[in-house]
């Protein structure tokens, strides 16, 4: 028998190279905070770690490098991308400008389809939050993963492709800085997806707006609440 496939190509799904599995699995460790800002990315360790040649992890780290979560070193090589407070406030005002706007357009357009999507996606995040809270569960990537999908559900019939991808990426930075500051609020925030939940099946886009600008902003404000927060 031959020996083991490593894990990236074990890992490969149909259409996927094992280029693009070493880019989502970097690319999610730096989301979720796996790899910390400002450590450094040595191209021949991390091309063993990942299961990927030099040349493909330096293209991968500069890939990443466009979207703003790795800096380049000149010749010192790769680091993850620093944080600071006065970057979370800008990415969590760009986020609120581009959901608010989505919502509006995603309430009107929005279908029947579209309202399952909504209250499954609600659902799922809902039963995560109540096992938090019970302490029954603690895996800060579970509740993120559902509540990206909440957030997305409600957008998702705005209509745009372009406004979708771009909040996406947005939405990953925000993110990031939540999975760093380690950011839950308990019940205040499971209210406030209850809330929205009921704004879009009564399609009250303003009242979703106004608890959305609330949701975000109490967020980073909890996040920011030490001056200066440890985990800048």
């Amino acid at each position: 028998m031959g020996a083991a496939p490593k894990k990236a190509e074990r890992d490969v799904r149909a259409g996927e190279t094992v280029s693009d599995v070493a880019y989502g699995r970097i690319r999610a460790d730096i989301l979720f905070g796996r790899l910390k800002p400002r450590e450094r990315l040595r191209l021949e360790i991390f091309s063993q770690r990942y299961g990927t040649s030099v040349s493909t992890m330096r293209e991968l780290l500069s890939r990443l490098g466009s979207e703003g979560l790795i800096v380049a070193e000149g010749q010192r090589g790769f680091e993850v991308a620093p944080v600071s407070p006065v970057e979370f406030r800008e990415v969590a005002a760009m986020r609120l400008l581009l959901e608010q706007h989505a919502l509006t357009q995603s309430f009107q357009a929005g279908d029947l389809d579209w309202e399952a999507r909504v209250v499954a996606a609600h659902h799922k995040l809902a039963v995560t939050e109540g096992r938090m809270l019970r302490r029954e569960v603690s895996d800060p990537e579970v509740w993120k993963d559902c509540d990206r999908a909440f957030h997305h559900a409600l957008i998702s019939a705005c209509g745009s492709r372009v406004l979708l991808q771009t909040y996406a990426a947005i939405y990953d930075k925000y993110l990031r800085y939540q999975m760093i500051a380690v950011v839950f609020r308990g019940e205040i925030a499971a209210r406030e997806h209850a809330e929205l939940l009921a704004c879009a099946l009564s399609r009250d886009a303003d009242r979703a707006s106004r608890i959305l600008d609330i949701h975000i902003n109490s967020c980073v404000d909890h996040a920011l609440r030490d001056d200066p927060p440890g985990w800048a």
